[in-house]
């Protein structure tokens, strides 16, 4: 992504809340693959299905699904064993929650005094000296 849309990301008070939520909402769940989702391999001759992706396993995450069922000659491998893992692809931590939900009222709270600030500004009157002596010629006092 062009660093501009970076910058903009980084930004946009949407990225804190949808991060705050989804890190509440979805962490520390597991995930069960269904069938379409399964990656099927066979493993190389002479070893068995957990014995070949155990170290990608242990590296990567995933699971072997029902190992024991299957010949080896057929090994169905499911990617993803927890919603962390997920919320990491999307740059989403379950332990950045209650930063991100600060950050997304920080920002509401300078809109927020920005706007009062800016209408005080630009909108309200301001006394002049044109309005005293207007007043003045109104009640007779020089």
């Amino acid at each position: 992504m062009p660093g501009f849309w970076i910058w903009m990301y980084r930004v946009s008070p949407f990225t804190y809340l949808v991060s705050a939520l989804l890190s509440t909402g979805f962490a520390h769940a597991p995930i069960v693959c269904s069938n379409i989702e399964l990656v099927h391999f066979q493993p190389p001759a002479n070893q068995s299905c957990a014995r070949y992706i155990a170290p990608y396993i242990s590296s990567a995450g995933g699971y072997l699904v029902n190992s024991t069922e299957l010949t080896d000659t057929d090994c169905a491998f499911c990617p993803l064993n927890s919603t962390d893992t997920w919320l990491q692809t999307v740059d989403v931590r379950y332990s950045e929650r209650w930063r991100n939900f600060g950050i997304m009222w920080v920002y509401v709270l300078v809109n927020v005094v920005g706007a009062l600030a800016l209408y005080w500004l630009v909108r309200l009157p301001k006394k002049s000296k044109t309005r005293k002596q207007q007043r003045n010629k109104i009640t007779g006092n020089q």
